[in-house]
């Protein structure tokens, strides 16, 4: 019953402000600061688990009112806003109750690049991008481009970019795999639709206490600039490429005028890289990967494809489709695609927990 699951949280909630009024933990700030994040993870459940527990009391007292001839049409009103009430009231507490990724509210490097079609492929990556920005802004958050390189006309071969903001990683996380774009180019002169295609990789920025890196791993090369990026370009050993030999990930930046920038963005994109790998294994250990291709961030599987000929966007994981591609992309208005990816994460999640 969901009532008895609920118990060990209010118990628990009620310990630890015990335990916060407690004189010898008050001065301890380590114990204190761990209490108190305990506690704050654990509100939204005792919050909604009072509320549910004062409409299923509700429910029953109304029920028992049912038989009194004064009372009952009173009764039968209530019980038609509290029973829905209750049924959402469940879904609520059902979420809150699903274990928390732990990466959820990291900051995200979003890693962007042209796949197979060329210059199209890279003029869709510009175009992705301006999306993933419009987004960001919607949601308060901040773009900071760490790395691009540039194609042709308006295109990006690759573009890589942290996204600042509370909630980004759980927003963002399923945008992982391959993304498929069939629509005319720009270079086609005779109307033919192509199809093109670029890899996306999203990866939780990381605390460098999170992972540990020997510097005897690392071969770090300088070299000139290359490409558009003023009058430093190919003046000055700026650019710096960082390969680590026992993963054989390379990360090459030259963004930046200074070797220093250049060297510590590239060391921050390798260990969100390196943090990427080791969660990926470890997750393909405890569940011999999951059946459902929604958040493993699968680069080989293709999971959307905007058609611009007939203004569609489908999401091949959870098989929706809509009809309103242009407003989505140049409004940023990504969340019809992400909520209802969210919410099957979810209900798979609730379904593996028994919930």
């Amino acid at each position: 019953m969901l009532k008895d699951k609920l118990q060990p949280f209010l118990v628990r909630y009620d310990e630890i402000s015990k335990l916060l009024c407690d004189p010898e933990i008050s001065t301890d700030i380590t114990r204190m600061t761990e209490l108190s994040k305990e506690q704050s993870n654990i509100e939204p459940v005792k919050d909604k688990a009072i509320e549910y527990i004062k409409t299923i009391d509700a429910i029953e007292e109304n029920k028992i009112l049912l038989d009194d001839p004064e009372l009952n049409e009173l009764a039968k009103e209530e019980l038609k806003e509290l029973e829905p009430l209750k049924i959402q009231i469940e879904e609520d507490i059902k979420v809150l109750l699903l274990p928390k990724n732990k990466n959820d509210d990291r900051n995200i490097f979003l890693e962007i690049r042209a796949g197979t079609g060329g210059d199209e492929a890279a003029l869709f990556v510009a175009d992705i991008f301006k999306t993933y920005v419009r987004y960001a802004e919607n949601m308060g958050w901040k773009v900071e481009i760490v790395s691009s390189s540039e194609g042709v006309l308006d295109g990006y071969k690759e573009m890589i970019a942290i996204i600042k903001g509370q909630g980004a990683y759980s927003k963002l996380k399923y945008e992982g795999g391959v993304h498929r774009v069939q629509r005319v180019p720009k270079t086609e002169s005779q109307g033919r639709v192509h199809t093109s295609a670029i890899t996306v990789a999203v990866m939780p920025e990381v605390d460098d206490v999170e992972v540990n890196i020997d510097p005897k791993d690392l071969k770090i090369d300088v070299m000139r600039a290359s490409g558009n990026g003023g009058q430093s370009v190919n003046t000055t050993d700026s650019a710096v490429r960082v390969t680590h030999i026992p993963s054989g990930l390379v990360v090459t930046n030259q963004d930046g005028k200074s070797q220093h920038k250049n060297k510590d963005a590239a060391m921050k994109i390798l260990k969100a890289r390196l943090f990427d790998m080791q969660e990926k294994e470890h997750n393909a250990k405890l569940s011999e990967e999951r059946k459902t291709q929604v958040g493993t961030g699968d680069r080989s599987g293709r999971i959307r494809t905007y058609n611009y000929p007939q203004n569609r966007i489908s999401d091949h994981r959870i098989n929706l489709t809509l009809y309103r591609l242009d407003a989505i992309m140049e409004g940023g208005l990504l969340d019809e695609i992400i909520d209802p990816l969210i919410a099957n994460a979810q209900s798979v999640a609730m379904t593996e927990a028994g919930l």
